[in-house]
């Protein structure tokens, strides 16, 4: 976990974080394009896995994957023991928020948790630093491009993430391996328009 201490770079495409670590990887997005492509009115977000769950269930489970935790605290992410590579993005809403939906170039306020289908381990944590991540949605890796689309604040959404569509077939070593499927679980706190 010591190795997520840069929030959010592992997520950097263009976009770096300024609150580095001495020692923390600043690695950059895979060679896919690092931008959502322009639209003309709202963006519906993917269609869901597994229907949503509600705040207060306790645990929720979707594609192999186990999320616990109370609404705003720090979730975790069991993965089942045959947990598979993805090959395609997989989004579900442990629970939904309200308010306008996440579009392309926003500008967002998240808490996260990440963990690699290969370690089975968390390789980095907003909760772990105490401060939300701000970003714009199109300097992160593909996979979040897409899988935040249609959220809403208050939030909180389950990312299952080919590594096509996070560091491809050169990861972001020693942290993520090769083609490594990435999971994450998103809070969203805000979505800002963006410029």
């Amino acid at each position: 976990m010591a190795v997520g201490a840069a929030v959010l770079t592992l997520l950097a495409g263009c976009w770096t974080s300024s609150t580095e670590t001495e020692g923390a990887t600043t690695p950059v997005a895979s060679s896919a394009p690092a931008t959502a492509p322009a639209t003309s009115g709202p963006v519906a977000g993917p269609t869901p896995a597994c229907p949503a769950g509600e705040p207060d269930a306790g645990a929720y489970a979707c594609e192999g994957v186990t999320v616990t935790g109370e609404q705003d605290a720090e979730p975790t992410i069991e993965l089942a023991e045959d947990f598979p590579p993805a090959s395609e993005l997989v989004v579900a809403d442990v629970y939904e928020g309200s308010g306008a939906p996440v579009q392309p170039g926003d500008t967002l306020t998240v808490q996260y948790v990440g963990v690699g289908q290969q370690s089975r381990e968390v390789f980095d944590s907003s909760w772990e630093t105490g401060t939300p991540a701000n970003f714009p949605l199109d300097g992160v890796i593909l996979g979040w491009q897409e899988g935040m689309l249609g959220m809403t604040p208050g939030g909180r959404r389950l990312l299952v993430i080919p590594g096509s569509l996070a560091y491809g077939p050169e990861g972001r070593p020693p942290v993520i391996g090769p083609d490594e499927t990435l999971v994450f679980v998103v809070d969203l706190i805000s979505a800002e328009p963006g410029a």
